[in-house]
């Protein structure tokens, strides 16, 4: 039997190390529940006991800080481990657009959009971006005006694509969706690993954050 390569072993030992930090991250999470779940015991005893409002107010904080590091340590973890999708044939994109922005108005061409889609998984993904978008577009105190666009698009010779562009995007740097910049970015990334797990792509260009995905191909 031959060695490994330098890079299969590097590959190998890669995979394995983000095996186990998807574990620690996981068992870490359990811990800050935990750790939340006391300090919300210390805080319903403050509360009987009528503390000093500055007491309260820091004990507030630190369980509002570690339920935002549990959240985003459980989505680390989502990220990190298999997809398990459940799509279902002749789902409307257009619709689950629709849902996923939230009341945001969506320019969208004739369709039809229907595919081989997974709705609450994608739905997930396209209302993080959608979230992500707006406030990577919106001034300091503003509401970002990102517009969103849907259209048909083909690939290749015959098969049949859904483009969906977010406009308005303003934040300069690296790629928004491998950033993995807090919970926000971590959003993002299983916002993009889900479109991929679908046959799709996302990229961001310029002001514009792009999705495109398969649609069904007897579908015209």
């Amino acid at each position: 039997m031959k060695p490994l390569s330098t890079e299969l072993q590097d590959a190998e030992t890669l995979r394995e190390l983000g095996s186990a930090s998807v574990q620690i991250v996981h068992d870490l999470k359990n811990q800050l529940n935990g750790l939340k779940l006391y300090a919300t015991f210390l805080r319903k005893r403050m509360e009987k006991s009528e503390r000093p409002a500055d007491e309260l107010e820091t004990i507030a904080k630190l369980i509002a800080g570690l339920e935002r590091a549990a959240g985003d340590m459980t989505l680390l973890v989502r990220y990190g481990r298999p997809l398990e999708l459940r799509p279902r044939p002749g789902t409307d994109l257009s619709r689950l657009l629709s849902e996923a922005a939230e009341g945001r108005s969506v320019e969208a061409d004739e369709g039809p959009f229907d595919g081989d889609f997974d709705h609450d998984a994608l739905k997930e993904a396209l209302k993080n971006i959608t979230q992500g978008g707006r406030a990577a577009a919106a001034p300091a105190g503003a509401d970002g005006a990102t517009g969103i666009r849907l259209r048909r698009a083909r690939e290749g010779t015959d098969a049949a694509a859904a483009v969906i562009e977010w406009h308005g995007f303003t934040q300069a740097g690296e790629d928004i969706f491998r950033g993995f910049a807090g919970g926000e970015g971590l959003r993002l990334a299983l916002a993009s690993k889900i479109i991929r797990a679908h046959g799709g792509v996302v990229e961001q260009d310029g002001d514009v954050l792009r999705a495109r995905l398969p649609l069904q191909t007897d579908v015209e």
